[in-house]
């Protein structure tokens, strides 16, 4: 592994620029930094989740690969044209989201989000992945992205809803049907 940051301030971007991974050095407000953010704000996000107690084993397995999966994500979105998440990832995500979906209800209303304190920040985490989602999806409208990036965060918001679903089970919360008629 690189050299690891020993000193956290380095005032090169005080003048409004970042650097990216390659050494090349972009606005602060780019679509890519943009990007690469929103990943890293999704990443955060479980953290939170993962923070809770109510975490079953399995689903705290799941959410810290996908940590580690963000984290790679970041880091490819970071050094244009650098490869890291592969179907591999998107694989793993659908299984697991199989798995965990099975002993769920069908649902046949939408839900609200919320169900206990880590179900309500699990549906937090999945509309955080959804804007980075969105994030990539524009970054790729002017520069290479691979597509496993876009399926990746596709299917991770997918996962972060199933998986909020378990922790309201496990919180022993309700989850709120969407009722129109109200």
């Amino acid at each position: 592994m690189g050299n690891r940051l020993s000193k956290i301030y380095t005032r090169t971007g005080d003048d409004g620029t970042t650097g990216l991974g390659d050494g090349s050095r972009t606005p602060k407000d780019s679509v890519r930094v943009e990007a690469y953010g929103t990943v890293d704000e999704a990443n955060s996000a479980i953290g939170l989740v993962l923070a809770h107690d109510a975490v079953p084993d399995d689903v705290r397995v799941c959410l810290t690969e996908a940590q580690h999966d963000l984290f790679e994500l970041g880091g490819e979105l970071c050094i244009p044209g650098h490869s890291a998440v592969t179907q591999a990832f998107i694989d793993r995500l659908e299984n697991d989201l199989d798995k965990l979906n099975e002993d769920l209800p069908r649902l046949k209303e939408f839900i609200l989000p919320g169900g206990g304190p880590a179900a309500a920040a699990c549906h937090l985490a999945r509309t955080i992945a959804r804007r980075a989602e969105r994030r990539v999806f524009t970054l790729s409208q002017t520069e290479d992205v691979r597509p496993e990036a876009i399926k990746y965060l596709n299917r991770l918001s997918d996962l972060l809803f199933v998986i909020a679903r378990v922790l309201a089970r496990a919180e022993d919360g309700q989850e709120v049907l969407w009722n129109r008629s109200r």
